[in-house]
């Protein structure tokens, strides 16, 4: 049986498929020419990322397919419902990447109240001639202990930030429309621990109470946080958003950004995403990264294995 990692897949994954009979394929296939090349050579698994988007047609088209696997949590690029009613199973591995994209929040956190995002611009270019007027610009920092840190989207990835933020002596407030209350566990050396009860509160009080917002939810056909919701918030506040592109409004956000509401924001993912705005690019106050919350070689790994585990006992090509 075949494999086709289309937006790559970990060499762990890649040696469990082939121990138990798979055939992997790692050779990058255009979205145009993806339906051709799997009717071709007959491809039974196809594994992807947020990069190929797997729809209606590319699943009526391609009758040897048996299972569309995801490496990563939302699959929103994926006709989940169409590909199960068309008797295709869908995978994918919800809780591997979670610490990856909750120590990424708290990246962007550390480098926002330090202001790290624009020191690391500047000091390549003036860190010589202007190293005293740096220093001053950048020496109102904030500490994160004490702060309040409210997150939107109680699920794995969201408690992964919280137990972060706990562990960084953070005060956590919590919002979930399917969560009512959740035990996180904080785990120290010899078997010590610790487990403490959040219960989850609306998104309106959570933006009036909280010093810096983290989103970890699924795509939205509208956005959780726009103009009204930012003017809601603390002064000073700011915002990451580590989860899916369309959740903030991202005019509303520039534009809280440059009168001051907002203090600082950090975007992993993008509305106009793989190609964001350039007014979004070249502001100042924003910290950005490409994408990257699973990209993690233990993350990966996980994600691999996690794959090819619920491919082998699927199909079990070694016993047939």
């Amino acid at each position: 049986m075949k494999v086709l990692a289309n937006d790559g897949v970990s060499q762990s994954g890649i040696e469990a498929l082939k121990k138990a009979g798979f055939e992997v394929i790692t050779t990058k296939v255009a979205q145009e020419q993806l339906t051709q090349y799997i009717q071709k050579h007959e491809i039974d698994v196809l594994l992807v990322r947020s990069a190929t988007k797997v729809r209606k047609e590319l699943i009526d088209a391609c009758p040897s397919l048996k299972i569309i696997g995801r490496g990563g949590v939302g699959m929103d690029n994926i006709d989940v419902k169409y590909a199960r009613e068309k008797g295709l199973k869908v995978i994918n591995t919800p809780s591997a990447s979670s610490s990856s994209v909750a120590e990424l929040v708290f990246a962007h956190l550390f480098g926002g109240v330090r202001f790290l995002y624009d020191s690391n611009r500047n000091m390549p270019l003036e860190g010589e001639s202007r190293f005293k007027e740096l220093k001053k610009s950048y020496a109102g920092g904030r500490e994160l202990r004490g702060k309040t840190l409210g997150i939107i989207g109680f699920g794995r990835i969201g408690r992964e930030v919280a137990k972060i933020a706990l562990g960084c002596g953070m005060k956590v407030i919590a919002s979930d429309n399917e969560v009512g209350e959740a035990d996180i566990t904080l785990d120290f050396y010899d078997g010590q621990k610790i487990t403490l009860q959040i219960k989850t509160e609306p998104v309106s009080e959570l933006i009036k109470h909280s010093d810096f917002i983290t989103l970890h939810v699924p795509a939205q056909k509208d956005y959780i946080i726009g103009k009204e919701e930012i003017q809601k918030m603390k002064d000073g506040a700011a915002i990451i958003n580590a989860a899916r592109g369309g959740v903030i409004d991202e005019d509303a956000l520039l534009k809280a950004l440059e009168n001051g509401k907002l203090s600082f924001a950090a975007l992993d993912t993008f509305e106009e995403e793989p190609q964001p705005a350039v007014k979004v690019l070249m502001n100042g106050k924003l910290s950005l990264s490409p994408h990257i919350g699973a990209a993690t070689h233990e993350a990966q790994d996980r994600i691999g294995l996690e794959l090819a585990d619920q491919i082998i006992d699927t199909l079990q090509p070694a016993q047939s």
